[in-house]
């Protein structure tokens, strides 16, 4: 059975936005994977990427954040499916910043950095007869046993072999060749130095099978150096000084680690064997593996990038890294045993490789040419070449996109046969065509009418003043001479404070309280309703307006969203204590996973408060039954379910900033009736909601869906956007 993909994203924290080239990597990697060169995007990780059915991109046209939040009730799909959100950086213009330069989505254009400049160079399955790789395994796939050396492939490649002339006095390592398709691989390699002997081990890393580093060791070398090939083996004269270890101690370790059915994975690993003194029975070559015409071989560090997409053995680096270099060869043989050795020659490594070589020509030139030379030539050559449409990747890799939208918003070429004229036959399309596709854009939208820039001013004003509302809470009735020291200090101990003030309107003194985040204000009242401060029994409440008669629906809502979901809040920290006192402080809390400190976006201090996220839900609950009256470092510490993501709070902390000074808040407001266009508004995003879920329903399991809501960059202004995203599992949720 299949391992589920996974998706994994660090969203919890400060809530920065995404930018479009990092939203790019994410759908390249998607889409495309290892085999195709696309590296893991530098923001979030999918785990079993190759096991994906499909990527589904919504596009949301002309939508940002503020749509989201504005109408947050409306939408109950979303919030309830989409486990991971990630604020979005607004473009000008979205489809080019998505699908990249050059948007017509035609093969003959040249995507670079794919496993083929062009799209005649596919491998045919009739070329794939003459590879070298195919020409030595057959075709079909097999397990790690076919691909272990024999032990002529042994004598004949220069590994020391037991009873051999060159090998008196080698160490085994007393693994049997009882070795099956379910045996252990272990990464090795090492690093030499030039000694009076030779060449000697002065350095060994071994991994196992799931990369981690199980020996990494620095070796003194019996006879003196007289090289110590800085370069290649980062070894220096001061690194060796201190060392005390030996090649027989590292023989020693190295028998007591490896199981009697290990095999031995490495590049060139005869040398690495030669070097260690020790001879191993069970050992698969990538060097040998990833097989060439005419005994050539290629380079690790060539098929790292080409294969797994890693950058190793960098030119800044002094010297290679064994524990990275051994982890290389690792998953470059479980790459080649999992994906067979048909999927390994689609590769077309040769060309690649030449490729690579001729772009090194090409720069080598570049750097040769002397400055203020050659300014004609300059204005005789072609412009440069565009960005690679992402969507031209696709079409080189076989892969023919999906691309469906409204007539009116088709600008730019996109989606030419598959226009069409409202959300729902774009939707009655998608249900058809959706299957057929391994990677579909689908873009629907409000209508015309509802994306004029005077409405995003109105919405974003009603957000703004909504938010506003929600963080603020009034207190009271107070003594006339009441302490506002105390006033304070109690309601702080729910949280950061943006402003208090004391309103005077009233026959006796109240007090406004506006925090900087949501639980503290939800905190404040559910705690502080009718208690005793300051010497008078208060009540706590909200302002009562139009707008705030549904929050309680709305906080009771954000409890449940699974973005939420086994988050707590946490209020009441003294100022003193560091990120390091917290984690030691909550250590002994069960399954806890993440603790957050939010700072000051401006002054860089942290607050009052934190954020625990753990594993299972249960164990939240438990940490918040625990916490609450838990007393620490002589504060009491009060919490709750959280409320707020980091990309939302941090909104928050943006709109509080955005207006200098924040206008007062009237205590009783008129109540306003919606106006009929917002009445409408909110029944087009119920359908576009129920569409999105509609849609969500009839995707195939271990589907990656991203559901953008671009934002607005125009001269008018900005608002950021907003992704949710999730791989959907057997419960018709995102997993992970």
């Amino acid at each position: 059975q299949e391992e589920p993909c996974c998706l994994s994203a660090a969203l919890l924290g400060e809530g920065s936005e995404i930018s479009q080239e990092q939203l790019q990597e994410l759908l390249r990697y998607a889409a495309l994977g290892k085999r195709h060169k696309a590296a893991q995007p530098s923001w979030c990780r999918i785990y079993h990427q190759s096991h994906l059915a499909g990527v589904v991109v919504v596009v949301l046209h002309e939508m940002s954040q503020l749509h989201f939040y504005r109408f947050y009730l409306e939408f109950k799909h979303l919030r309830k499916v989409f486990r991971h959100r990630f604020t979005l950086t607004p473009s000008a213009n979205f489809p080019v910043c998505l699908y990249g330069e050059g948007t017509n989505p035609k093969p003959q254009n040249t995507p670079q950095g794919l496993t083929s400049t062009s799209s005649e160079c596919i491998t045919k399955s009739s070329d794939l007869q003459c590879d070298p790789i195919i020409q030595r395994y057959g075709e079909k796939k097999q397990g790690l046993t076919s691909y272990t050396l024999t032990l002529e492939e042994q004598k004949r490649n220069d590994y020391p072999i037991e009873g051999s002339p060159g090998c008196k006095g080698f160490i085994s390592t007393e693994c049997d060749q009882q070795r099956t398709d379910s045996s252990p691989l272990f990464g090795l390699d090492c690093e030499m130095c030039l000694t009076a002997k030779g060449s000697e081990v002065t350095r060994v890393a071994l991994v196992d099978a799931r990369g981690r580093c199980l020996l990494s060791e620095l070796v003194r070398p019996e006879s003196p150096v007289l090289n110590y090939r800085t370069r290649f083996s980062g070894i220096t004269k001061k690194m060796l000084l201190p060392v005390k270890t030996r090649l027989s101690d590292i023989q020693t370790r190295l028998k007591k680690m490896l199981p009697h059915d290990a095999v031995l994975v490495g590049h060139s690993l005869n040398s690495d064997l030669q070097a260690l003194e020790m001879i191993h029975p069970s050992v698969i070559d990538t060097s040998l593996l990833f097989a060439r015409s005419e005994g050539r071989r290629f380079k690790l560090k060539f098929l790292a990038k080409a294969v797994l997409g890693k950058e190793i053995q960098c030119e800044q680096k002094l010297g290679h890294d064994p524990t990275e270099d051994a982890r290389a060869a690792l998953e470059l043989a479980q790459f080649f045993i999992e994906q067979g050795p048909t999927k390994v020659a689609e590769l077309n490594l040769e060309m690649l490789l030449t490729a690579e070589k001729l772009a090194e020509v090409s720069q080598n030139k570049a750097a040769l040419q002397p400055q203020g030379c050659g300014f004609q030539e300059q204005l005789n050559e072609p412009p440069p070449v565009s960005k690679p449409c992402f969507l031209d990747c696709l079409q080189v890799t076989g892969q023919k996109p999906l691309l469906l939208g409204r007539q009116e918003l088709d600008s730019s070429g996109l989606c030419q046969g598959n226009l069409s004229t409202s959300n729902k036959q774009i939707l009655q399309r998608a249900l058809q065509d959706v299957p057929l596709s391994k990677f579909s854009i689908i873009q629907f939208s409000l209508g015309p009418e509802y994306i004029a820039s005077h409405l995003h001013a109105g919405l974003y004003e009603k957000v703004r003043s909504k938010l506003t509302d929600m963080l603020t809470i009034y207190a009271g009735p107070f003594e006339e001479n009441f302490c506002m020291k105390s006033v304070k200090k109690e309601f702080g101990r729910c949280g950061p404070i943006q402003s208090l003030t004391v309103v005077t309107e009233t026959f006796q003194p109240y007090v406004c309280i506006q925090y900087q985040v949501l639980e503290a204000a939800q905190l404040a009242v559910e705690s502080l309703n009718g208690a005793e401060v300051a010497g008078s029994c208060i009540k706590v409440q909200r302002p009562v307006t139009a707008a705030m008669l549904d929050c309680n629906v709305l906080i009771k809502e954000l409890e449940l969203d699974v973005e939420n979901e086994g988050v707590i809040y946490v209020a009441g920290l003294k100022k003193s204590l560091t990120e390091t006192d917290l984690q030691e402080e909550f250590s002994q809390l069960k399954d806890l996973e993440t603790l957050f400190l939010p700072k000051d976006l401006q002054s860089g201090k942290h607050r009052n408060c934190c954020f625990l996220k753990f594993q299972k839900s249960q164990s939240a609950m438990d940490a918040l039954e625990a916490i609450n009256g838990w007393t620490m470092k002589g504060s009491e510490l009060r919490s709750r379910n959280a409320l707020a993501a980091g990309h939302l709070w941090r909104w928050i902390w943006q709109m509080n900033h955005s207006n200098g000074k924040q206008g007062k808040h009237i205590f009783y407001e008129k109540m306003e009736q919606l106006s009929d266009s917002e009445q409408d508004l909110r029944k087009k995003v119920k359908k576009l909601d129920h569409h999105i879920k509609k849609l969500y329903r009839s995707l195939q399991n271990n589907t990656l869906c991203v559901v953008l809501f671009p934002g607005v960059n125009s001269t008018h202004g900005s608002q950021s956007g907003l992704g949710l995203m999730g791989i959907k599992d057997d419960e018709g949720r995102s997993a992970c």
